[in-house]
């Protein structure tokens, strides 16, 4: 029988781990990650330099054609990759996956570089996005399965940070660094990151244990009865929040600029400064959130205030004033605590036998999604009576994780599946 286990973290048996080891896999995950969010939104950094070098001077409308192809490939590689790499790690082991995904990236993100053609850069792209996606899904993955229990969530929650601060850090090479070919050569870094974790990381105890007492059962897939109900859970849950999240962030600059008559780019820019801001302190502090009330608290606590602010941003606001700048805060600040939230809550729904694999399909299914929920805000927006309308609704889909939460919040127990978990600190 499949039952939810939500305010109860799990751990599996495994040996003690030295706290020097935790620390150097901790910073190897996170710097490997920082740059996989650099790499995510360095062309679109880079883009104007590259059309011109690439194609010539060409109109905005094609600009912004070609920016939204190559994001896009990049997009669906990453969701791709996701799971892919989840499946491989469940096969191979964490080290060997996360070590090739680190190193898929970094290669591409060199080649990218090099590339004198759309369609190699293109390659290049989807390929990195891959590799993205992958190192994303098995450092959270490894991390929840050698962790101490006492400190998962908090140390969870500031890896799910590396991410964001790599997106600001892509501005920083791009200041830094005015040729774009110079600047995709940022992925030397990881690959040095792979020859360090050659060196440095450990297979997970956990599944090696599991590998070498064949505790998984071939009928056992991801699909399964066994995991159904967990998968559509996780999916659900990181799903709304993934849809919400980038609704909002891709169209609010244009809702604040619909608010004032003249251009202002100061307030676009402070607006999503905030929202940048809001998102890193709350993933920061996700996990000292989780030890001061739980899973299920924590995630009901996050999906009500996004449900609550978006309402309060979105449809009390129909001129601009500086009140926007704290509801803007107020929301980000609770979106950040819920990615590191969930990232501590997903892994332990599955067994180690398909838990990268679950983890991959959880964190990606929503993002197949995204892109399809951020194109029709801009079709709708006459139809729906402007931009806060139009971003309110599709906001709505925070209710849907809100419900999942409370209908699977009074289940007890775990997915079992012939493997033995033990309710115990691993330290």
């Amino acid at each position: 029988m499949s039952t939810i286990l939500i305010d109860e973290p799990m751990v599996t048996a495994q040996p003690k781990t030295s706290s020097t080891y935790l620390a150097l896999l901790f910073m190897l995950c996170f710097v490997s990650s920082v740059f996989g969010g650099a790499v995510s939104t360095l062309m679109s950094v880079y883009l104007p330099v590259v059309v011109k070098d690439l194609q010539g001077d060409l109109s905005a409308d094609q600009v912004n054609y070609l920016s939204g192809y190559i994001n896009a490939l990049f997009i669906f590689g990453w969701a791709i990759g996701g799971f892919t790499w989840g499946y491989v790690s469940d096969k191979i082991g964490r080290k060997k996956a996360l070590i090739y995904s680190i190193a898929c990236y970094g290669i591409f993100t060199v080649l990218t570089g090099v590339m004198r053609q759309w369609p190699g850069v293109m390659l290049c792209r989807f390929m990195s996005g891959f590799g993205v996606g992958g190192e994303l899904v098995i450092a959270f993955t490894l991390i929840s399965e050698v962790w101490p229990a006492k400190s998962k969530a908090i140390v969870t929650g500031i890896l799910s940070i590396a991410f964001p601060v790599g997106i600001f850090s892509a501005g920083a090479i791009n200041y830094i660094v005015s040729s774009w070919r110079e600047g995709f050569f940022v992925g030397v870094i990881p690959l040095t990151m792979v020859i360090i974790g050659m060196f440095v990381i450990k297979e997970s105890g956990v599944w090696i244990n599991h590998r070498q007492n064949k505790m998984a059962d071939k009928s056992d897939t991801l699909f399964s009865s066994h995991n159904r109900r967990e998968l559509i859970v996780g999916s659900l849950m990181f799903g709304t929040m993934l849809i919400g999240l980038w609704a909002i962030f891709s169209w609010m600059p244009t809702w604040i600029q619909s608010l004032i008559a003249i251009d202002a780019p100061k307030q676009r820019g402070l607006s999503m400064m905030f929202l940048g801001m809001g998102g890193l302190t709350g993933g920061f502090f996700s996990g000292w959130l989780v030890n001061l009330m739980g899973l299920r608290k924590s995630m009901l606590l996050c999906f009500a205030v996004c449900t609550v602010m978006s309402f309060v941003l979105f449809k009390t606001n129909t001129v601009f004033s500086p009140v926007i700048y704290v509801e803007i805060a107020i929301m980000a600040l609770f979106f950040g605590a819920s990615q590191g939230v969930l990232s501590a809550y997903i892994p332990q729904l599955f067994h180690t036998g398909i838990r990268a694999t679950a983890t991959g399909f959880c964190f990606n299914v929503g993002r197949l999604f995204t892109a399809t929920a951020v194109l029709f805000i801009g079709l709708l927006v006459s139809t729906l009576g402007g931009y806060g309308n139009a971003i309110f609704i599709f906001s709505l889909v925070f209710v849907v994780g809100l419900i999942v939460v409370l209908v699977t919040g009074d289940k007890k127990g775990k997915a079992e599946v012939s493997e033995v978990n033990i309710l115990s600190d691993n330290n």
